[in-house]
């Protein structure tokens, strides 16, 4: 095709580009919900000077959309943006301070940001103002979690002496450029501090570290309510199993009857049942919250401060133990149910064998008593040929009688005489032939 040609053809038809705009292609209704997951309580930019109050307050799984009015009759009041429905977080500027809302599974997290100089509560610690702290008070739930954290800039070897009452444990973050400071003890106003340096962290680093130490406050207490269900489960499963320990041995020493055994059993694996599935959820709760805590750690990056004990570490000597206590008593659960299962299984053949044995002893008597029943029907057979005989040979004597009017003054006396041989003869043959025919028939 010539180059004039192909320009004519150019002209007449030209190429549009093909635009895709999804049309007749229909998303997934989750599309949206599952895309934003990753854009989910987005981390604050902070500058030092700041303070940082974050409390948490356990909630029920379903008072979620309860939960979300509260916080937005909150907003209404002070004429702040409300949540939309079905929100599960938000943060909203409110009284001079940023306010961020959370609402997870089983509690919801408030933060509240102030900088340095708004921040001048109890000594610059708390960033709540008395509105704020007000409605935190009225919100239902039990306080799980409480932490002041104050951000300052530059950088120290240690904190003031006048910043925690306690033994302090501290560490450098975020590979040198900034230092953490904590003592994880509830002081008089029940909320715990945390000291973060900002040093060379840049306003979102500062925010991405901030928001991990405050994870880790929540998640660490999260964590460790799965710790008194599991020091009061040990006494429990100890019972269990000496319980457990004395039907096995009474199964292998046969000291007892099997179904009293098994009843004793049954018995058990409804406790034991019962006993895990009241430990289950939180088990499984302290096992992810637990994972969330050492994740938040190992995101620090920390380095050691001289004269402090590094923060990882303390948590991993005091906290981790913890976690073990609960994994134990839930592995420790699990053994004793299948310890259960393996009973009952083992009690059950025994039971189902004795009853293979009864059943085998059952057939065994209605086979002798089939037998003696044969040999009965035997004897009753051959007396029953004598009573077909007898009432055939009754009949033979009526007809003999009849014999004389026909001339015939003899035929009565031999039939009387060879009648009777003769129908016992027949009677028993016939007997012997039908008994024959059912024998085959069988």
């Amino acid at each position: 095709m010539g180059a004039r040609r192909r320009d004519r053809v150019k002209r007449r038809f030209p190429l549009r580009p093909r635009a895709w705009h999804g049309r007749g292609v229909a998303d997934h209704p989750l599309r949206a919900t599952i895309n934003d997951e990753l854009h989910a309580r987005p981390h604050p930019r902070l500058t030092a000077p700041a303070v940082l109050s974050h409390v948490v307050l356990m909630a029920g799984e379903g008072d979620a959309e309860a939960d979300r009015e509260r916080f937005a009759t909150l907003c209404r009041e002070h004429g702040a943006p409300v949540p939309p429905e079905g929100a599960r977080h938000h943060a909203v500027a409110l009284g001079g301070r940023t306010l961020r809302w959370e609402r997870h599974g089983e509690f919801t997290a408030v933060t509240v940001i102030a900088d340095a100089v708004a921040g001048d509560q109890d000594g610059g610690w708390s960033a709540l103002t008395p509105p704020i702290a007000a409605w935190l008070e009225a919100l239902p739930g039990e306080r799980l979690a409480a932490v002041h954290l104050k951000v300052l800039p530059g950088i120290a070897a240690a904190p003031p002496a006048e910043a925690f009452a306690g033994e302090v444990v501290g560490s450098t973050v975020g590979d040198g450029a900034g230092a953490v400071f904590a003592d994880f003890r509830i002081g008089a106003d029940g909320f715990t501090r945390m000291l973060l340096y900002a040093h060379k962290l840049t306003p979102g680093r500062l925010g991405r570290m901030a928001q991990r130490l405050l994870e880790i406050e929540t998640y660490r207490m999260a964590a460790l309510l799965g710790l008194p269900p599991a020091r009061a489960a040990t006494p429990q499963l100890a019972a269990f199993e000496r319980r457990l320990d004395a039907i096995v041995a009474a199964t292998s020493a046969s000291a007892e009857d099997d179904h009293t055994l098994l009843d004793r059993l049954t018995r058990l694996a409804a406790e034991a049942e019962a006993l895990a599935a009241a430990n289950r959820f939180r088990f499984a709760a302290t096992e992810a919250y637990g994972a969330l805590v050492s994740a938040r750690i190992a995101e620090l990056h920390e380095d050691r401060v001289e004269g402090a004990q590094r923060l990882g570490l303390f948590l991993e000597r005091r906290f981790v133990p913890g976690l073990r206590t609960c994994a134990a008593v839930a592995r420790r659960e699990r053994t004793l149910l299948d310890g259960i299962a393996r009973a009952g299984g083992m009690l059950r053949t025994r039971v189902e064998v004795r009853l293979a044995a009864q059943n085998r002893d059952l057939l065994e008597a209605m086979d002798r008593r089939a037998r003696l029943q044969l040999r009965l029907s035997q004897a009753v057979e051959g007396l029953s040929v004598f009573a077909i005989a007898y009432y055939a040979v009754s009949l033979l004597k009526y007809m003999a009688e009849g014999v004389p009017l026909v001339g015939l003054p003899d035929a009565g006396k031999l039939a009387g005489l060879l009648g009777p041989p003769l129908v016992i003869g027949a009677t028993w043959y016939a007997v012997r032939r039908i008994r024959k025919g059912l024998r085959r028939e069988e």
